[in-house]
């Protein structure tokens, strides 16, 4: 484990909806250059906890860190600006306007760009120029003029990994990205997440069900069940362990293995 303190901590992480608790003190610290996956079981408290990390929900207790400083009550967007980077699906994409637009803006805000800033971010040849490559990365570039109201979903959830890339945050929050994708589509995907990992200053969180996804990128498992952390470590021994066999796999333990626990 490194020394270095974590980029992103959460703190006994809480939230309650009517007294039924969603999530449940949750403690995690997460390191830069390691993607963390989070699974469990459906109603887990899996996307909650994002929400509550991104700010797209209020903790009930508890708090969110970021390089140290207490974000709790902080807005999703000033969360934005400090570094806090989510993929969601279509909120941040402008339908009416082109693929090559929705990241121009994008990256004119991560350039913070201030007055007069559709002009700025229409002018400028070099935030064009960046826009343009990261169209390329997601193989989006010979959709660069086509609105995005007209992009099939699988391009629409590839191009708002081109927005994510386009903020440059320290944090990266995946939430199944490659959901509603066809299987041709979805390497593409998991190509530049893969590419994102070798940036070692960055962390990266993913909620995933496809096992093989969770396998194949994560350098951390941990494991949510009823809003509370059940598992967290290598992924080998957490997909291994009999907690997450029983709970997230739905696997039940054999009569040796009830003899010898």
């Amino acid at each position: 484990m490194t020394n270095k303190p974590p980029v992103l901590e959460t703190r006994d992480l809480t939230i309650e909806f009517g007294g039924h608790v969603a999530v449940n003190q949750v403690s995690c610290a997460f390191h830069a250059g390691t993607l963390t996956t989070i699974i469990g079981p459906n109603g887990a408290g899996k996307t909650t906890c994002f929400n509550l990390i991104s700010g797209q929900l209020r903790a009930t207790s508890g708090s969110v860190l970021l390089e140290g400083k207490d974000i709790t009550a902080f807005s999703a967007e000033a969360r934005t600006d400090l570094g806090l980077g989510r993929a969601f699906q279509l909120t941040n994409l402008f339908p009416n306007l082109s693929a090559l637009e929705n990241v121009r803006l994008a990256v004119a805000s991560s350039h913070r760009i201030g007055h007069n800033f559709w002009q700025r971010a229409t002018s400028r040849t070099d935030l064009q120029e960046l826009a343009s490559e990261y169209l390329r990365r997601v193989n989006l570039l010979h959709r660069a003029n086509t609105p995005v109201s007209n992009l099939p979903h699988g391009d629409q959830r590839k191009l708002e990994v081109a927005l994510l890339m386009a903020l440059e945050p320290k944090v990266f929050m995946f939430d199944e990205p490659t959901a509603g994708m066809s299987v041709d589509e979805v390497p593409v995907i998991l190509e530049l997440i893969a590419n994102l990992k070798e940036q070692t200053d960055k962390v990266i969180l993913l909620v995933e069900h496809k096992m093989d996804i969770v396998r194949s990128l994560s350098d951390r498992i941990v494991v949510l069940h009823n809003g509370t952390l059940m598992a967290d470590g290598q992924p080998d021994e957490v997909i291994a362990s009999q907690v997450v066999q029983e709970a997230y796999l739905g696997i039940l333990p054999t009569p040796d293995a009830e003899e010898t626990s």
